[in-house]
């Protein structure tokens, strides 16, 4: 049976450092995949999965347990994140980008009898990669928080360090901007 976060970290902070290996072990995909959406980048993701890390190491004598552990690992990505995109110019999404994040995506084998739906499944990933690399940071951490990693309002409030109101703002402002940039491709989608 798996320890509870706590435990690791009580364990962690007694010297044990395989208590925090463990605390990577359980968190790393979903971090990295998270940040891969809000990033926009496997790469920045990666880096930015490791930095969050090391960061949680150094500072985890500080982590007070009022929250949950994830919700406090991902405050420090979503920090890291937006230094690291204040860092670089914003870049825009290649198809040839697109593409090669598509490619690591599973596919969903149970559809593959299908002629064409895989080509269909990879099109889609790939309008709504794109669509969301075009939202604000802001609306995109949030909507990728809810939508994908589904956290509460009051879990996405306190990572990005606002009020539940102004999440719940952002998420319909950012669900709106994201159906309205994939209308236009549903429409050419419809027509083939």
């Amino acid at each position: 049976m798996a320890k509870p976060d706590q435990e690791l970290i009580a364990e962690c902070l007694r010297g044990q450092s395989h208590a925090f290996g463990e605390l990577v072990a359980r968190y790393q995909n979903r971090l990295y995949n998270t940040l891969k959406n809000v990033l926009g980048s496997a790469e920045e993701a990666q880096d930015a999965c490791q930095d969050t890390f090391l960061t949680a190491y150094q500072k985890l004598h500080t982590f007070g347990g009022r929250s949950a552990f994830y919700s406090w690992l991902f405050r420090i990505a979503f920090n890291t994140a937006i230094s690291r995109t204040r860092k670089k110019r914003r870049a825009t999404v290649s198809i040839d980008a697109a593409q090669e994040q598509t490619g690591s995506e599973p596919i969903d084998m149970r559809n593959d009898l299908q002629p064409g739906h895989s080509l269909e499944t990879a099109e889609r990933q790939t309008a709504v990669r794109e669509a969301l690399a075009e939202l604000s940071e802001e609306f995109r951490t949030v909507l990728v928080l809810k939508e994908m990693e589904g956290l509460k309002y009051e879990e996405i409030a306190e990572i990005v360090d606002c009020p539940i109101g102004t999440v719940r703002s952002r998420i319909h402002r950012a669900r709106e901007e994201l159906r309205e940039r994939l209308s236009a491709w549903m429409a050419e989608a419809e027509t083939l």
